[in-house]
């Protein structure tokens, strides 16, 4: 009896750490034209949200205020302001998506340009100079692939490498480095405006070097909560000086595959968590965590897995992104992440089959 009575109570306990530790998980929603609502803000704020994400690579400076009065109207739960940061973006384009055909000629401009399918443009603007005769411009997780064949004073010229089908803000990377600005002056007035409103809370997108984060820190200040995205090579080989000067981090799992083969996201993501927990700094995963339910109300089985393993590994938060700020069900996203979550905190090494069935 006594025996059993200890394997009882250490049950319990080992139950309660892992109940307790779901309970400090944190989700971290992005908020888009699906979920910008005062009602889907005020019923998303009922489920648990850590920080609601305004991404500013899809939002021009002149709504930046009025878009952060409507959720502090709307909620009291924190605002975290999303950096453009460092990267290559095609600019609008002509209708919701232009298809590249395999073969075509496109003529890249260096001023800003609607998009058809014989014409793109890039930001930051006039980034497209910095081109060179044979460079590859991979658009959105390789939806199309550019080669550059000429390049005049005002345009270059590129063949369609591999075809597809290409919106507008779009990520695009470059087969060599091409230095870029870690905070760009779009940054900067964001930043401005967001710490006169009372926001403490800001994400450096391609956080490269502690010397980026060290910039960050002096735009927003001591007092601010700072999170450096880990999302480039650089990103990784310089975690430990990254992780000694930023208040928590997170993985961005697309980004970093644009750069490392996808087949080895899952164990970089492992030893990013592991690295982050042994320095005691909170670690988010983002990135088609949930990704289906852009369109469907339930996700894969293999999303769920993903899940609960980036827990297992010891995540600190989620982030949603496209689910909750284009998808079809924001609220069902968050719901099921919660509903992950939950689960996860009833579980311990020692549940028996009937614990995880029935209980």
């Amino acid at each position: 009896m006594a025996v059993y009575g200890f394997k009882c109570l250490y049950g319990k306990f080992r139950k309660n750490i892992f109940i307790g530790k779901a309970m400090s998980l944190k989700i971290l929603t992005t908020l888009g034209p699906s979920s910008m609502t005062e009602g889907m803000v005020k019923t998303l704020t009922e489920e648990n949200i850590y920080l609601f994400r305004i991404n500013l690579s899809h939002t021009p400076v002149k709504e930046i205020e009025n878009v952060i009065k409507k959720i502090q109207s709307w909620t009291d739960t924190a605002i975290c302001l999303d950096s453009e940061g460092a990267q290559i973006r095609n600019c609008d384009m002509e209708t919701e998506s232009i298809t590249y055909a395999e073969g075509d000629t496109v003529k890249i401009h260096h001023e800003k340009t609607v998009g058809d399918s014989k014409n793109i443009s890039f930001t930051p603007l006039h980034i497209s100079k910095h081109f060179n005769v044979g460079d590859k411009v991979y658009i959105d997780f390789n939806s199309a692939s550019l080669r550059v064949t000429k390049k005049n004073n005002d345009c270059c010229y590129a063949i369609v490498e591999h075809g597809g089908h290409v919106g507008s803000n779009k990520a695009t990377n470059i087969d060599r480095e091409i230095p870029l600005e870690v905070v760009t002056p779009k940054d900067k007035k964001a930043i401005a405006i967001g710490l006169d409103m009372g926001v403490r809370n800001f994400s450096l997108s391609f956080a490269n070097s502690a010397k980026d984060v060290v910039l960050m820190r002096e735009l927003i200040g001591s007092e601010s909560n700072l999170i450096s995205k880990i999302e480039s090579i650089k990103g990784v080989l310089n975690l430990d000086d990254i992780l000694s000067c930023s208040d928590q981090i997170l993985i961005d799992r697309g980004d970093l595959s644009r750069e490392v083969p996808i087949e080895k996201i899952p164990f970089l993501q492992r030893r990013i968590v592991s690295r982050a927990k042994s320095k005691n700094v909170p670690v988010f995963v983002a990135t088609n965590l949930l990704e289906s339910m852009t369109d469907a109300k339930s996700p894969t089985r293999a999303e769920v897995n993903d899940v609960i393993s980036t827990l297992l590994m010891g995540a600190d938060g989620l982030v949603l992104a496209a689910e909750t700020a284009i998808g079809k069900y924001p609220l069902e996203v968050v719901r099921m992440i919660n509903s992950l979550i939950k689960e996860y905190g009833r579980w311990t090494p020692n549940s028996s089959f009937e614990d995880i069935i029935f209980d």
